[in-house]
């Protein structure tokens, strides 16, 4: 088996590149790369070259990767979903605290204070301005319950708040582990007409970009306190700045600095720290190496967010293929034809559509050859053909 390149555009946790072994080795040049590991770069201008099969993330988001782009060039490109899940729930729970009770305020006043040799009676008599609320009691909403949404609610409901969620796509593997306590909604107008606490947990997408704005603002409860972990864009921030000015909206807790965030009244930005612990670094480059691994020795398909999850197991065959194409019909008509004018078997095929892009993954019963690959990617909408046995 020919070495495998992989190039990491971004620092990876060791414990996921030791689990690269004997086939595989680690390049500073893309474009010898048939995989990439990346976590935060940009990679809207890159150009891919040929040999590039896959892109894994080390994270939930892939904002960062242009998708279809990699999609019609036949690169399948993975994510990390609940990887990083607990290290952003214990923040969001964090968040909750810092947003009731005037911590902040409270540890600025000692620093500036420290040189106070009475500090301890004066402290007594300034905490009264830091005083705060508890959030046992209060109602939350937490919009969207994938793997940190749910994490989220159970947590806050142990703690003792009254959990009001919603998600229009919940999974059964998340419905299961939500706790029974949770409301679950239909709508998020219930979560923004009840909750004093609402904390959004979903995905960009046409309907999610700015869902916090001046309408949905204007249904919320006076003094209500948002929490945003997820992606700033999800947040119209004009409108926003004005509800804080306002009242209407108490507290604002984000994790995206950016030019407006941090100049906004009542609002207390991190510095992007979800995911900022060892132990989700090293949860996601595991996960993201198990991925590239199994795609590049196996050619299965599991966590990707461009093509359809797709798996046959480890190949007990004499040959496999593994083909990107565009899901048209005949397409996959096209692709026997070639197997059975090279006098070829084919053994088992599996072949997966999700939206515009399609998957197949072929065994047959001699070894593959170039020449079935050359042929294979002669056909119209087939965009990559990978042998892997």
């Amino acid at each position: 088996m020919a070495d495998k390149k992989i190039k990491c555009l971004n620092p990876i946790a060791q414990v996921g590149l030791n689990m690269f072994g004997e086939g595989y080795e680690i390049t500073d040049d893309i474009q010898e790369a048939s995989g990439v590991l990346v976590r935060s770069a940009s990679m809207h201008d890159m150009e891919f070259p040929d040999s590039l099969a896959a892109i894994a993330r080390a994270g939930a988001g892939v904002n960062n990767i242009p998708l279809d782009k990699c999609a019609e060039k036949g690169i399948v490109v993975f994510n990390t979903p609940g990887a990083n899940a607990n290290g952003v729930k214990e923040l969001v729970i964090a968040g909750l605290l810092i947003a009731s009770r005037d911590i902040v305020g409270g540890i600025n006043w000692v620093k500036e204070n420290a040189g106070d040799d009475n500090i301890s009676k004066s402290a007594e008599k300034a905490k009264k301005a830091f005083a705060g609320h508890e959030i046992q009691g209060k109602k939350l909403g937490v919009i969207g319950l994938g793997a940190i949404g749910v994490l989220v609610a159970n947590a806050a409901s142990a703690l003792g708040m009254e959990v009001y969620g919603c998600d229009p796509y919940l999974s059964v593997a998340n419905a299961l582990n939500l706790s029974r306590l949770v409301h679950c909604v239909k709508d998020r107008e219930e979560i923004f007409e009840k909750c004093d606490y609402i904390t959004v947990h979903v995905p960009l997408l046409d309907d999610t970009r700015g869902m916090i704005n001046k309408d949905t603002i204007a249904h919320m409860k006076d003094g209500v306190v948002l929490l945003n972990f997820a992606r700033d864009i999800l947040v119209n921030e004009e409108d926003l700045a004005k509800a804080l000015e306002s009242g209407k909206v108490a507290k604002y807790i984000t994790d995206f600095p950016n030019t407006t965030s941090v100049n906004m009244k009542n609002t207390i930005v991190v510095p992007h720290l979800g995911a900022s612990t060892e132990e989700s670094e090293d949860n996601c480059a595991v996960m993201a190496v198990k991925e590239l691994k199994n795609f590049m020795e196996n050619g299965n398909i599991a966590n990707s967010v461009n093509y359809p999850a797709c798996d046959a197991g480890v190949c007990t065959s004499e040959g496999r293929i593994t083909i990107c194409h565009k899901n048209t019909p005949k397409l996959i008509t096209s692709c026997a034809s070639v197997f059975s004018s090279e006098g070829v078997n084919i053994a088992h095929m599996v072949d997966k559509s999700r939206g515009d892009y399609s998957y197949s993954i072929i065994d047959i019963d001699t070894k593959s050859t170039d020449e079935m690959v050359k042929k294979l990617e002669a056909i119209e909408g087939v965009w990559k053909v990978r042998i892997i046995k």
